[in-house]
Parts: structure tokens; sequence; C-alpha cells
């Protein structure tokens, strides 16, 4: 991880190199001709489809979650959804959840310099974002977003399918606020802890 300071009030947060050998040890290779403006498409969440990958395949499929994983929650968060349905399928991998994956290192090879911006209006104010997407898998589970900003970028993000089914629209949204509040909680004291008493915490 590369940490810039270079711009006043603003921390970019880099990890060119990382993305590079996550390409450069991907079977699948990309040319300059090569364009993929999102990371998915409408059947990110669609059930896996097809053969299962033979024991190679499925080796590169998971280790190549597994990275993406890891720069997501660091400096790549516009992959974070993708990655988290990609990491459901990890156990059976199938070829429709191989063609997932090449879609999204075709989105990193085109937006490989792509990084993370961060900057505060006030280190006292922490604001989350949190919505559903209501029967949205497979077997009809809801799928939970949120995030944490504190003025500018997103500090925090989560991303995850929900556990339980529900029976309305309303009911997911509950699910979801329950599913976040912790990490809520979490960051409030550990920003406390820093020294900056969280004024609002809206």
């Amino acid at each position: 991880m590369t940490l810039d300071f270079l711009v006043k009030g603003k921390l970019k947060i880099r990890m060119d190199d990382y993305v590079k050998n996550m390409l450069e040890d991907f079977p699948v290779k990309f040319n300059k001709d090569s364009k993929q403006e999102t990371p998915a498409g409408n059947d990110l969440l669609e059930a896996g489809k097809g053969k299962l990958l033979n024991a190679e395949y499925r080796q590169i499929f998971n280790t190549t979650v597994a990275r993406g994983l890891y720069v997501s929650k660091r400096a790549r968060s516009d992959i974070h959804p993708t990655i988290t349905i990609l990491a459901s399928r990890v156990q059976e991998p199938t070829e429709s959840d191989w063609k997932k994956c090449v879609r999204m290192m075709q989105y990193l090879f085109c937006t490989s310099l792509y990084h993370l911006t961060l900057s505060a209006e006030s280190l006292r104010v922490m604001k989350w974002m949190i919505d559903v997407s209501f029967a949205v898998h497979p077997d009809l589970k809801s799928h939970t977003s949120g995030t944490l900003s504190f003025g500018g970028g997103a500090d925090q993000v989560m991303s995850k399918k929900q556990k339980l089914n529900s029976r309305s629209s309303m009911e997911a949204e509950l699910i979801a606020v329950d599913n976040v509040v912790t990490m809520i909680l979490w960051t409030k004291l550990f920003m406390e802890w820093q020294g900056y008493p969280i004024e609002k915490n809206v």
C-alpha cells in the first residue's frame, strides 16, 4: 500500500503494484483494446451455471478471489460487492462464476490506476449509509450494503448476503441495520480511543 499525502487535506491509498501482480498471475491476459466499464454484469447474483471448474482453475479462482478481497478492503472498494459474491462461490465455482471472475479482472486491468481518496469535513462526525436489495439471491435472501464517510470517500464498506430470509423489504432493511450496527459502534469507540470524541454518529 502507498499512502499518498501530497494533496493537502486528502489521503490517497494506492495498491497499483498489487493489482499489477494480480493481473500478471491471472491466466487470462488482456490488452490495450480490452474495455470493461463495470466489475460485474446483471447476472452477478444469479446461481452458478455450467460445469464445476477443474482443480487447477478452482485454485486460481480461489486465489484471485482472496487477493481481490484483500485489495477491495483497502484501496479498491469499487470491486467489493463483486468480490463478496464471488467469495460465496469458492466451495464449488462453476463456469459462469469463472466468467464473472474474468470480467472483474478485465475491469481491474482497465482501471489499474484507480485508487481510494479520503478526506474529512470533521473527524467528530461519522456518516453511515445503509441499504438493502430485497430477495435478490437465488435462495431469496436479501443483500446488505453499508458505507462510512467522514466527508469524502468511503472509509469503511460492507457488502454481504443476509443470513436469514425476510418477508418484506422493510424487514430486510431492519436486518441490514442490525448487520452494520456492530461496525457503527466499533468505529465510534475506535475513533474516541484515538482522541476524537464523536459528536454526531449519523
